[in-house]
């Protein structure tokens, strides 16, 4: 560590980097640029994103005194470099693996991590709260929210920034602009403008002379508002920072976000400021790795060398299945739009964003606009079809119900990244959707078994004339004909793939294949027969068939990748209950608990849901079957 990173290895955390003489922080930046593009190359995780935001971050720690101040951070995967500024630079390599330090901020890890964060638009909005509480409890320090990285496209963040205009308090918001969030003006004047503006003896006589005027008997008002005007207007030629004015903050910037002499200049003069003040810094996203420069896109996030799958799989991603069965279903059906919250590649609707532009529709960080926006189509006729991770969708839960279901509209929700997702951890797994959409009136609730069912499943859907939610998860979508065609199925059938009298399986989408493995497993090492159901809709049940498998007697075991409470499981014990059956049912899924980040496979394991595990429990479940190991 000492030889490679001569600088880096001296610093233990913020006090140690402000020893640093300020010509030698680019230095200490580039040993932190390279030490992110090592372990990320390795452990996957963000990429371009963490890159661009190494030098604000090195400047932010060098002028603020974290954590006394208390940086508050957007889109966690923005924190890389400061959480190797902070006591973790030794753990870095641990990055997003179990057991090791998570991909986004976290409270437990470190007191410098004031806030969790892993999904976008929150860090205003926490700032205040935390800034509010401060001045209640009469503590020192400052407060800094930095948000970016196209955050500044979620509604919150507004949301945010209207409730903090005005105030009295020590709290700064740094706009990270990589030109993901709003146009820069950049110029000499501008430049001269912010070191002006921020320099604290032009504060002062800019306050003493807004006071004088409020002494002259006559036209005082007419004065102050001409200075007003004539400051606003000088500004606003220059700076896109007008909006913020209005606001009630204090505009400085833009500045170069790769530049020390301006960071720190700027940060050290609002740091005495007792009013709210927004630092727009332009920064390079992917600074210091040229691919990731020139292409911040592609470079977004790597897979790393640890969790890259081996050649030949069987079949493509499901975010692939799903980006070309849209195409197929947009080709018949001239109704058909997509709708996404920011993520394009993520769902896999780059082919259709190029082929049907005027259907395609990415909204932004707004996941509740994106619902209701494709609402508004479906009064008109349109079909649309909205592309989103499950996680997200939570930030959408009453655009949901009040935009979609309550009006019965003909919307497909097509949810990537359910169930467990890996290493991003707990903010971005997608295991509460099965129970939050199974309790909506109206809902239709599905997940397919493999690429070929996901086909079907959303032709069905645009047939079914309801709110649709298709779920699918991070991983292989075990079977894809790319060749195939849709087979419609009716809504709220399910699938027997293999009879047995012993005991009876009801998966749900990726535990279709679980399922089926611990199947073979029984019947070859414990000559116990079970019968596999491909339980592809949550909600209908299939009851005819439930029936059915009731007046069979065999125990039932449900297995779902999400959380039991109100899951698919307790749409079967609930339903058995009404039927006053008291057939031994047990619920496979997770617990009342957060999962924390490791590989998918870790995962699994760890909530057993593996074909080993679900065969001990069955063995577990029936001593008459154990006896026959």
């Amino acid at each position: 560590m000492t030889e490679k990173y001569p600088l880096l290895s001296t610093v233990d955390g913020p006090d140690d980097l402000k020893q640093i003489p300020l010509e030698k922080l680019p230095q200490l930046a580039a040993e932190v640029t390279d030490l992110i593009k090592t372990v990320v190359q390795e452990t996957g995780g963000h990429y371009s994103s963490p890159l661009g935001v190494v030098d604000l971050t090195v400047a932010l720690h060098y002028v603020f005194d974290s954590p006394q101040d208390q940086l508050v951070w957007d889109v966690g995967h923005q924190a890389y470099a400061h959480k190797i500024l902070t006591g973790r630079r030794d753990a870095f390599h641990t990055l997003r693996t179990k057991d090791g330090i998570s991909g986004y901020l976290r409270r437990e890890e470190s007191e410098h991590d004031v806030f969790g964060a892993g999904h976008a638009s929150t860090a205003i909005s926490a700032a205040l709260g935390v800034a509010e509480a401060r001045n209640l409890l009469q503590q020192e320090g400052h407060v800094v929210a930095v948000i970016g990285d196209g955050a500044l496209t979620g509604g919150l963040a507004y949301e945010g920034l209207n409730n903090l205009g005005f105030k009295e308090m020590k709290l700064t918001v740094v706009l990270n602009d990589n030109h993901m969030s709003i146009s820069p003006t950049i110029g000499g004047l501008s430049t001269y403008l912010t070191r002006v503006v921020s320099n604290p003896l032009y504060n002062r006589i800019r306050d003493d002379i807004w006071k004088a005027t409020g002494l002259l008997p006559l036209g005082t008002k007419a004065v102050r508002n001409f200075l007003r005007r004539l400051e606003e207007g000088l500004k606003s030629l220059i700076t896109p920072g007008l909006i913020f004015e209005e606001l009630g903050l204090r505009y400085f910037g833009p500045i170069n976000g790769h530049d020390y002499d301006s960071m720190i200049s700027v940060f050290r003069n609002v740091k005495d400021l007792p009013s709210p003040t927004l630092v727009h810094v332009l920064t390079t996203k992917g600074h210091g790795a040229k691919e990731a420069e020139d292409d911040s896109l592609q470079f977004y996030s790597l897979p790393g060398r640890k969790n890259r799958r081996p050649d030949g799989k069987a079949a493509p991603d499901y975010n692939q299945v799903f980006g070309k069965v849209a195409m197929e279903l947009a080709e018949q059906d001239d109704r058909v739009c997509c709708i996404t919250a920011a993520m394009e590649v993520g769902t896999g609707l780059t082919e259709f964003a190029s082929e049907y532009p005027h259907r395609y529709f990415d909204v932004g960080i707004a996941e509740g606009h994106a619902v209701t926006f494709a609402g508004g189509l479906a009064t008109q006729g349109m079909l649309p079809v909205v592309a989103i991770y499950s996680t997200f969708l939570q930030r959408a839960y009453d655009h949901i119900i009040h935009d979609i279901t309550l009006q019965d509209l003909p919307v497909i929700f097509c949810l990537d990244r359910a169930g467990v997702v890996g290493p991003d951890g707990p903010t971005h797994h997608g295991v509460f959707d099965l129970a939050f959409l199974r309790q909506i009136p109206g809902m239709v609730v599905c997940a397919p078994k493999d690429g070929d069912e996901l086909r079907d499943l959303l032709f069905s859907a645009a047939g079914y004339g309801a709110p649709v939610a298709i779920r699918y998860p991070k991983d292989g979508s075990i079977q894809f004909d790319p060749d195939g065609e849709a087979t419609i199925i009716q809504r709220g059938t399910w699938e027997i793939l293999k009879e047995g009298p012993d005991v009876t399986f009801l998966a749900v989408g990726s535990m279709v294949a679980v399922a089926r493995q611990a199947a073979a497993e029984l019947s070859r090492k414990h000559d116990v027969e079970a019968m596999v159901v491909n339980s592809r809709f949550i909600k209908p049940i299939d009851e005819a068939l439930v029936q059915r498998i009731v007046e069979g007697g065999a125990p039932i075991i449900t297995l779902e990748e999400g959380i039991l409470a109100g899951g698919f499981g307790s749409a079967i014990q609930e339903y058995l209950r009404r039927l006053d059956h008291h057939l031994p049912v047990v619920s496979l899924g997770i617990e009342d608990e957060y999962v924390g980040h490791a590989t998918r496979g870790e995962l699994l394991e760890m909530l057993g849901l593996t074909p080993v595990r679900i065969v001990e429990r069955v063995l577990e479940m029936m001593p008459s079957m154990a006896a026959q190991k």
